[in-house]
């Protein structure tokens, strides 16, 4: 696959592509990105630890799967990709919305993101890869709260934004039937 990202405007409407690397230099590009939150029958949910060799946030916790559609790939195709990848897990993704946000990490960079947020589910054995992440746990709705309530928790900020929506815009989504 390529290490280019789409570039998009405010309505996610493509308006180039560029190197993955330099889209998250200095303030960062905005591009199309994805956050997929795997849920598991009894309803918890993967968090992983980012890898130490991520540019932006290593070592932080975050939803199970973040990443990039590459040109041409849809966001829906590149999430299950990306969770086939990353965590050995083949998985159908559902949108849930999409938000853009801003968050600089210290002078390396920054995220600057139209993120679409998906939801999927699945039982399987979790098989990371360790260039991408480092620990996973599954955690209940109450422990995930629970953590994220300390400021000082080694989260991503794009974990924390969605988290916060998610609970208060879409109550249900990790109910074992969401995906009906």
């Amino acid at each position: 696959m390529t290490d280019n990202v789409v570039l998009v405007d405010e309505q996610d409407r493509q308006i180039g592509v560029c190197c993955k690397r330099d889209a998250h230099l200095g303030a960062g590009q905005l591009h199309r990105a994805f956050s997929v939150h795997l849920i598991d029958s009894a309803g918890r949910h993967l968090i992983q630890r980012r890898a130490a060799g991520k540019m932006l946030w290593p070592g932080f916790w975050s939803n199970a799967c973040c990443s990039h559609p590459v040109p041409g790939e849809t966001v829906l195709d590149a999430a299950s990709r990306r969770l086939r990848e990353e965590l050995g897990v083949s998985a159908s993704c559902r949108f849930l919305y999409s938000f853009e946000y801003h968050a600089r990490f210290g002078v390396i960079g920054a995220e600057h993101e139209l993120c679409h947020v998906l939801i999927a589910q699945s039982d399987a054995m979790i098989f990371p890869t360790a260039e991408e992440v480092s620990e996973v746990e599954w955690l209940t709705r109450a422990e995930v709260s629970a953590q994220l309530s300390d400021p000082t928790a080694h989260f991503t900020p794009w974990f924390r934004m969605q988290w916060r929506h998610l609970l208060a815009q879409h109550p249900t989504f990790d109910t074992p039937t969401f995906h009906e």
